[in-house]
């Protein structure tokens, strides 16, 4: 079991940043692929940002590149979700994930999933 937990989160102006952090247990960076997902209300969960555990290669929805930067600490266990310039509609429930069946892009590949975090930006 991967018990993975997110933080950072806030309420921000539209313009503004944060940064989220999602702590994992030691290794799991070496052993899965990472992400984040967000949940708007009302919308379904999607894709933001994944992190390649073999190449570190990173993978962004076009609404984050730009904007958005995925990176990872593996001394602290620790990756992080830069977001700046951000909008309304960036608003949702923020989820960290761990997985490595799959497409970086889609949920079903992520095996472990955080408990969510808010970000709340306001117009």
């Amino acid at each position: 079991q991967v018990q993975l937990v997110e933080s950072g989160g806030g309420l921000v102006q539209a313009g503004g940043s944060l940064r989220l952090s999602c702590a994992a247990p030691g290794r799991t960076f070496s052993r899965y692929h990472m992400a984040w997902f967000r949940q708007a209300p009302g919308k379904e969960r999607e894709f933001v940002t994944a992190i390649s555990s073999i190449t570190s290669s990173t993978y962004y929805t076009d609404s984050a590149k730009g904007r958005f930067t995925v990176s990872k600490d593996n001394a602290k266990n620790t990756v992080y979700l830069q977001m700046n310039s951000l909008k309304p509609e960036d608003t949702a429930v923020y989820y960290c994930a761990a997985g490595n069946q799959g497409s970086y892009y889609s949920a079903s590949t992520y095996h472990y999933w955080g408990q969510g975090t808010q970000v709340t930006v306001s117009s």
